[in-house]
């Protein structure tokens, strides 16, 4: 238990941190302590890595484009069945 939450926690502090260049050895760290599920995770960490590295290092995020269209959904589901594009048109360029 204490190894797992020692890695939970180096694992968070480094995606606080924004600190992409030591992921490799968290990983090697993950896969060989013998914890089946943080083993998969890394291994899943593994298969993308460079995508992985890069949203813990580069300083620009998808974040508000994700809310726009979240928002964007959430109107779209207010009026499910019960009005077409014409009036869903016109209740985005309200919102906005």
């Amino acid at each position: 238990m204490a190894r797992a939450d020692a890695l939970s926690q180096a694992f968070l502090a480094m995606v606080r941190e924004r600190r992409g260049t030591d992921l490799e050895a968290w990983i090697m760290m993950a896969t060989d302590s013998g914890i089946d599920a943080l083993a998969r995770f890394a291994q899943g960490l593994r298969e993308d890595l460079a995508a992985v590295t890069a949203g813990l290092t580069l300083d620009w995020s998808h974040g508000p484009v994700e809310g726009q269209i979240t928002r964007l959904q959430w109107l779209k589901r207010q009026g499910d069945g019960r009005a077409g594009f014409p009036l869903l048109r016109q209740r985005i360029r309200q919102a906005a």
